[in-house]
């Protein structure tokens, strides 16, 4: 009886705690709504100069794509340097100085920079760049980005002189091509139309995004430059220059298209290096978040920004207790409790269901073809939970910062046949809770528990969708995970 009453208690706690991040969303989405004030559109005698930025690392499917983007950016000449920071080991490094040969043959300035040694990874890249940099403003690029030409005349009109970075919006090249690859666009849809939007409009902190924007070069000097204690230095610097008093600017109306993680093992991996930094950065920084002199709303919305990522260890516990909770309810007689999970239910998958859908609304894209969507990336978050829950602890207990890169493949067919770093713990316990599910629904149905049945649902559609993705990595073995050359998968 007393370990009924156990398993409820702290089953209902993690309940609480996740239906609070629950009317989170809500709150985004009110602040949404809430009328804008008017941007200033800064007008410029003359351009300014943009350096623009390019880090690499073993980029061969995609680096070509991305120089010759870059240097079709319309803006004047004499006002546009360009860095291709490579710190490859493969063939990328030739592809880079061929194609920045071709592009300064043309007049442009365009330099392929190389580091006598990797330290930071893509930090260090960066700062190294910005001491031979002339640029006012930097902006930069990711190797899977393909900026329009007119990025830089969309963008720079928006910095007045207290503004220290303007993000564009992340479009998504290669949306359509499979299941997973449509779930993921629905992720970052919902992180860049209503988080993003929301805490701009409503004058919170929110972050760079390591790619696609522009920085004042006096911001980053401000906030201390680039830092590599956290794999996150996109994140650090963001929270770093808006304590210093920098506002930051949401482009909504401006996207950038990239590519997406194709399989299972490179989402998964791009994934757990964003909780595991997350958590570094808010270990950093929250104590100065706290303490700044911000008004109570801005540090209230950071501390939940910062400190998101915890929800995923919650999810793990919630769904491992979730059978022997509905055990504990019929041993204590409390049936009635099944109303909570419906509650729950409607507070949390209804409120992110809102939230994506107001996301696929606002692009301007119909509801109801893609509507289907909305309950698999809902079951995507939740299988991924074991990985991220993972990410999360190391975060908490390690400084460790190696930068696992995600594979890109570009237009010309795949470079690398498997991707990412997947962890066998991670991997063995996401199969465990497939067949814990997988029992634990007929035994569910069996009993009559219909109001816990839905959250059982998503949590197995969720686990067994993570394990089907991982199936070929499984079934091929690390040593298939080889990029053609015959090399290992690198990390940065």
């Amino acid at each position: 009886m007393l370990i009924s009453w156990i398993i409820l208690s702290i089953y209902l706690s993690m309940l609480g705690l996740l239906t609070l991040y629950g009317l989170h969303r809500m709150f985004l989405l009110r602040s949404l709504r809430r009328p804008q004030a008017k941007s200033t559109q800064w007008k410029w005698e003359s351009a300014p100069l943009v350096t623009v930025q390019l880090p690499l690392y073993n980029e061969a499917a995609v680096v070509t794509r991305l120089i010759d983007a870059v240097a079709r950016l319309d803006w004047p000449t004499a006002h546009l340097q360009i860095q291709v920071l490579d710190d490859s080991t493969d063939a990328t490094s030739a592809l880079a100085l061929r194609a920045a040969e071709d592009w300064r043959k043309k007049g442009l300035d365009i330099q392929v920079i190389r580091r006598s040694s990797r330290t930071g990874y893509k930090a260090g890249a960066l700062a190294h760049g910005l001491t031979m940099a002339r640029g006012e403003f930097i902006a930069i690029f990711d190797a899977d980005f393909v900026p329009e030409p007119d990025f830089l005349h969309q963008l720079m009109p928006s910095f007045s002189e207290d503004v220290g970075m303007v993000q564009a919006r992340w479009g998504h090249l290669n949306r359509h091509q499979g299941l997973l690859t449509r779930l993921q666009a629905m992720l970052l849809d919902g992180h860049f139309v209503i988080e993003h939007a929301a805490r701009h409009h409503a004058g919170h902190f929110f972050n760079f995004n390591g790619t696609a924007g522009i920085w004042r070069r006096a911001c980053i000097d401000d906030a201390g430059g680039w830092a590599h204690d956290t794999i996150t230095e996109d994140l650090d610097l963001s929270y770093r220059a808006q304590l210093k008093g920098w506002r930051f600017v949401f482009r909504s109306d401006v996207v950038v298209p990239a590519e997406i993680p194709r399989d299972m093992p490179a989402f998964l991996t791009q994934q757990h290096r964003w909780a595991k930094g997350g958590v570094q950065t808010a270990r950093k920084l929250l104590g100065q978040v706290l303490r700044a002199e911000q008004p109570a709303g801005v540090k209230l919305e950071a501390t939940v920004h910062l400190t998101s990522p915890i929800g995923y260890p919650l999810m793990v516990l919630l769904a491992v207790l979730l059978p022997p909770t509905i055990a504990a309810r019929s041993a204590l007689g409390l049936h009635d409790l099944q109303l909570i999970d419906l509650l729950v239910v409607l507070s949390t998958t209804g409120s992110m269901a809102l939230f994506f859908g107001t996301a696929l609304t606002r692009q301007g894209r119909p509801l109801l073809p893609h509507i289907w969507e909305i309950p698999l990336t809902m079951a995507l978050g939740a299988g991924m939970a074991i990985s991220q829950g993972l990410a999360v602890l190391e975060g908490l207990t390690n400084d460790d910062v190696t930068f696992v890169r995600t594979p890109k493949h570009g237009s010309q067919g795949p470079m690398i046949t498997r991707g990412g770093d997947t962890r066998p713990l991670a991997t063995m316990l996401t199969i465990c809770l497939a067949l814990y599910y997988a029992a634990a629904i007929p035994w569910a149905i069996r009993e009559a528990h219909w109001g816990s049945l839905p959250f059982m649902l998503l949590f197995a559609v969720g686990f067994w969708g993570v394990v089907l993705g991982l199936l070929p990595e499984l079934r091929l073995g690390p040593a298939e995970a080889r990029t053609e050359t015959g090399q290992a998968p690198a990390t940065k």
